[in-house]
């Protein structure tokens, strides 16, 4: 089989988010000042991941909205400091860490050679994206990086009212292209919320496993996705630049 269509994540896969947090959130400390003035920059940041994650995950739960988790995250990393914000400076207070979030946007040093490879080894291939996110916000970030030039559809979460790893995402995916899911292959930087997901919906799932990577903080959890994936034939990459060869060896 040649894969017709190679589908991807964007934050952390395609996009280097986690670098652009790190960026964001330690200059915006400095801007700020008072406070903030004086904090740990490495503990800064480890705070203000872990808000992410849990916050944004209770957007994706549907517990808040997509404002509501920007405001709580803002409110706790306040709080951590000593700093109480009502809704309006919370919110205010994350637009300005987003001015310097924006200012750290790149892709990854392997993203666009990773799409030339496979465009010249596997020709016809279509590239898209499955992201669970706002269309508008990935959409800017697609932009600015050019990336948008080299996608031809993006599934957001946010517009189809289905988040990673509900099957019915990556098929929808599949569907907009006119592509067997068997056709298909997938590559995201979550074991369970991307390859896994992708490979229970009939998708070849790739784990983009950069160096550092943890399928889950949990040992338990991690052991029952190692097995769960080696069950569904996930492949694990150690960056985008073994994509092409990975898939060639596997399909």
């Amino acid at each position: 089989m040649i894969p017709r269509l190679a589908l991807f994540d964007l934050d952390d896969t395609l996009f280097a988010h986690s670098d652009a947090v790190a960026w964001g959130i330690e200059r915006h400390l400095v801007s700020e000042g008072g406070a903030f003035a004086g904090a740990d920059a490495t503990a800064s940041v480890t705070l203000w991941r872990s808000l992410e994650e849990e916050h944004y995950h209770s957007y994706l739960a549907g517990v808040l909205d997509y404002r509501g988790q920007r405001r709580a995250r803002a409110q706790g990393f306040a709080a951590a400091h000593g700093v109480t914000l009502d809704d309006g400076a919370a919110l205010a207070w994350f637009e300005g860490y987003l001015v310097h979030y924006r200012a750290g946007w790149r892709l990854h040093e392997d993203a666009l050679p990773c799409l030339d490879t496979l465009a010249l080894r596997f020709p016809g291939i279509r590239f898209g994206l499955i992201t669970n996110g706002e269309l508008a916000f990935q959409g800017e970030k697609l932009r600015e990086t050019g990336l948008d030039e080299r996608i031809e559809h993006v599934i957001a979460s946010g517009s189809l009212g289905i988040t990673k790893p509900d099957p019915r995402i990556f098929l929808h995916a599949c569907s907009v292209f006119g592509v067997r899911p068997a056709d298909a292959v997938y590559v995201g930087d979550r074991l369970r919320t991307d390859a896994i997901g992708a490979a229970a919906a009939g998708l070849t799932g790739v784990w983009l496993a950069r160096p550092g990577t943890a399928p889950d903080p949990a040992a338990a959890a991690a052991a029952a996705a190692a097995a769960e994936a080696s069950r569904l034939g996930v492949i694990r990459i150690p960056g985008l630049a073994a994509l092409p060869d990975a898939l060639a060896a596997h399909l």
